[in-house]
């Protein structure tokens, strides 16, 4: 067997990737002979054919499905070392981009990165706010460095530090329900009263919707602080970050109506980064100042105060 290239590899990845010779050869900014001839000399090196060329669609032998595997975890490794070696070349950071998501209590937020930045003289600190999926949006095309919200745990790109429950109760302020207030409620009954909403950030992704009555009218505001307000007066329903709403469940202000129907939520608040890009010196230290950063009151409850 005749050694082979890492070009060689990468060229039979993003075939397979890409399920045809021209489609590989775009992604690679390659002509398709120079994809086609990596290939053949890979193959004639290895003295094994990895590809099946007779159908329609360029398909992967029995033999060339477990090289794959194992050039998978080739290409990502060199990838690791990649991002490795351009974080060894990086200096201090002039600013960092970080985002605070709708879920993060703001007090905590500003207080964690204020401690931080105090002591950052030339790095600026670029801090945005965004709603339900435009954290994670913005994390994905590039426009932030760090967030503090809710992710897709199972999602291979991230990683996180986890920094305490938030609990969401569905509330309502006294006399807005034309019915007795109970834990059986259900959307039907809710259904011909306006319903408070966030309005998602997100441009593109696809926006969960948490409890949304549907065919309910309703109204969209921008953050929770407006939301308390809206419900506060009776002008609508919705659910609120009990950190929010403490004071005013415990003096019936507001009431909840948690219960079979409407159970509320817990969300897991994290700091978030991409794990597949490189983290200068200064975005590393935040990242090790938030892991051995106390983590915030745990926001959960298990009571629901009417």
């Amino acid at each position: 067997m005749q050694p082979f290239t890492l070009q060689e590899i990468q060229c039979f990845d993003a075939v397979v990737r890409e399920g045809g010779f021209q489609a590989a050869a775009s992604v690679l900014n390659r002509s398709h002979t120079a994809v086609f001839a990596a290939i053949a000399k890979l193959e004639a090196n290895l003295g094994v054919a990895l590809l099946d060329r007779t159908g329609y669609r360029v398909d992967l032998t029995e033999a060339g499905r477990s090289f794959h595997r194992k050039a998978q975890a080739l290409l990502g490794e060199m990838e690791a070392l990649r991002v490795h070696a351009r974080q060894l070349t990086m200096g201090e950071e002039t600013h960092l981009r970080v985002i605070l998501g709708d879920t993060c209590p703001l007090h905590d937020g500003l207080q964690l990165l204020g401690g931080f930045f105090a002591g950052c003289a030339n790095t600026r600190l670029d801090l945005h706010f965004e709603t339900i999926g435009g954290p994670s949006e913005r994390l994905f095309e590039d426009e932030a460095d760090l967030i503090l919200h809710w992710i897709d745990k199972s999602d291979p790109r991230l990683e996180w530090i986890d920094l305490g429950a938030i609990s969401f109760v569905p509330v309502v302020a006294p006399e807005f329900l034309p019915f007795a207030p109970s834990r059986s409620i259900t959307p039907e009954q809710m259904r011909g009263l306006t319903q408070c909403i966030i309005r998602d950030t997100a441009r593109d992704i696809a926006k969960p919707s948490f409890y949304v009555v549907e065919g309910a009218p309703q109204c969209t505001v921008a953050d929770h602080a407006m939301k308390k307000e809206i419900v506060l007066r009776g002008m609508a329903w919705g659910h609120l970050p009990r950190f929010m709403i403490e004071e005013e469940l415990r003096d019936g202000r507001l009431l909840s109506i948690t219960g079979q129907h409407f159970p509320g939520m817990d969300i897991d608040l994290v700091a978030a980064r991409r794990r597949d890009r490189p983290h200068g010196p200064i975005a590393s230290r935040l990242w090790h100042y938030i892991q051995t950063h106390p983590r915030f009151a745990d926001k959960a409850s298990t009571s629901s105060p009417r």
